[in-house]
């Protein structure tokens, strides 16, 4: 299998991604939003990809709109983790979880409606290889959809993310992605605790920006803006059409 570039949060600390698992979303905006794109299709899935699944956690939300469901982790501890949460759900009859990474998914050629991933395909340019293996699995017709964070914004976990360091450039990504449909989409994290809160900062930014980023964020709530972004692949064989 193909080395994964190591995930530094939920790799290393893989209980305290939970809570921010726990915390994110809970006005439900990514799965209406994702259930918007179904419609586009049909309204309808057969099976479903989850590429970097992690422990699981968004896989009954799949199963509830996927007649069959895979996850692909390369981190074997995750992926283990992932499993257990499908027979904990009493899923394990429509979905399963194998190890692989986004560049060689373990699925055959034109098998799959849906390509999702939720904060792992990031930021365009070095993604190419696992976009290509997203075509070679969908069907004509099916789509790929990834969220992630807007790195084009400059509030909330977005302003934290421009000051951790990383050289990401919002324009560099926006041209990546020119071909696809996009909506932005005003996440919130809300936490139940302080602790909590400061605990998922503390994996997500160097110790400098997280204590920062805790120390201007008032009570349980953060703000992180997002984008779903989606592409649908051509009847043609071989073409992935714009859908915007």
């Amino acid at each position: 299998m193909t080395p994964a570039t190591p995930s530094p949060n939920i790799w290393r600390s893989p209980q305290v991604y939970e809570l921010l698992n726990r915390a994110a979303d809970p006005d439900g905006l990514v799965p209406a939003a994702l259930d918007a794109v179904i419609d586009q299709l049909g309204g309808s899935i057969g099976v479903a990809v989850d590429v970097g699944c992690g422990t699981g956690y968004h896989l009954p939300m799949l199963a509830a709109r996927a007649e069959r469901v895979v996850g692909v982790e390369p981190h074997t501890g995750l992926a283990t983790a992932a499993s257990r949460r499908v027979v904990r759900a009493r899923l394990a009859d429509r979905v399963t979880v194998h190890r692989g990474v986004a560049e060689h998914l373990p699925l055959p050629e034109a098998s799959v409606d849906l390509v999702f991933s939720h904060w792992a395909y990031f930021f365009g340019p070095g993604c190419e290889p696992g976009l290509a293996e997203a075509d070679r699995v969908l069907r004509p017709g099916g789509a790929q959809v990834a969220v992630d964070l807007d790195v084009t914004a400059t509030s909330g976990y977005a302003q934290w993310f421009a000051a951790s360091g990383t050289g990401v450039r919002g324009d560099r990504t926006a041209s990546f992605f020119s071909g696809w449909a996009h909506q932005r989409l005003p996440v919130v994290w809300r936490f139940t605790n302080r602790a909590d809160l400061a605990a998922v900062l503390g994996i997500e930014f160097p110790p400098d920006v997280a204590a920062m980023a805790a120390r201007t964020t008032v009570g349980t709530t953060v703000s992180v803006p997002t984008v779903l972004r989606w592409r649908r692949r051509a009847r043609l064989p071989g073409r992935v059409v714009p859908t915007s």
